[in-house]
């Protein structure tokens, strides 16, 4: 995006069943239609210097948290991300770190 002088957009709010929802959206290149699972896959990368772990890494962190993390291509040009999180956790998670 930084190419192209692209846009970004942040947005949250609350889903039907409670849950926190947030959106990121740019209007950079967009994903590669034949890709588009494949990148939530650990060292998968679109660019010649990523290292293919950062959607991995945050797929697996919002989803020990209860969330879920999902992708599309915008209208045009650009991306969409998505991802939920409960308001409250039914199950306590062992890998969750908690202050002293």
């Amino acid at each position: 995006m930084q190419e192209t002088g692209g846009e970004l957009s942040v947005t949250s709010g609350r889903g039907e069943n409670g849950e926190l929802l947030f959106s990121v959206s740019d209007t950079g290149v967009g994903l590669p239609p034949d890709k588009a699972i494949a990148i939530f896959e650990a060292f998968f990368t679109t660019k010649p210097q990523g290292t293919g772990m950062g959607l991995s890494i945050s797929r697996s962190i919002i989803e020990s948290h209860g969330g879920k993390l999902g992708a599309a291509s915008g209208p045009g040009r650009g991306a969409t991300f998505r991802f939920s999180l409960p308001i409250q956790c039914d199950k306590p998670n062992p890998q969750a770190r908690h202050p002293r």
